[in-house]
């Protein structure tokens, strides 16, 4: 009577080891710049707070109301949250939020921009465009001056 195999050979589990090696080497980075990119939406978040109070703004102003950077009531000073540093606006209304905490140092003290634009896609400025509602925004365009790499920013926000 012959006898009946029971168990794994060796190099059936070496391969089931170098199979579980090679997934996790693909992984780990994909899923590191996930939890970076779930991070930055609390940038973009609190850019959005000042968004909606910059084109109210555009849109109910007076013509000729003329506005200068950090003048839009939506700016903050100091530390807002625990990814974001600052949040700051320019006289047309750009917003420039600084992220803080991520523990990476391509994130960290680097810059989010989102600019409102015109229906022709040029930069809205006051107070030529005061009392017209703003198309649409830029988000993330180095262009304005984001500096936080790309890959790191939510889809939503790639320029």
């Amino acid at each position: 009577m012959s006898k009946m195999q029971k168990g794994f050979t060796l190099i059936e589990l070496m391969i089931v080891v170098a199979i579980i090696g090679i997934l996790a080497a693909i992984a780990l980075p994909a899923y590191q710049d996930y939890t970076k990119r779930a991070k930055l939406s609390e940038v973009i978040l609190a850019a959005s707070a000042c968004r909606t109070t910059i084109t109210e703004v555009y849109q109910s102003a007076n013509s000729g109301t003329t506005m200068t950077a950090g003048s839009w009531g939506c700016e903050s000073t100091g530390s807002t949250s625990k990814y974001v540093a600052l949040v700051a606006t320019d006289a047309g209304g750009k917003i420039t939020v600084t992220a803080q905490g991520t523990g990476d140092t391509a994130i960290d003290t680097k810059l989010v921009t989102l600019t409102p634009l015109t229906t022709t896609g040029t930069v809205m400025a006051t107070p030529t465009n005061i009392g017209t509602a703003v198309a649409t925004w830029r988000c993330g365009s180095t262009a304005d001056g984001t500096s936080v790499p790309a890959k790191f920013l939510p889809g939503s926000c790639r320029g």
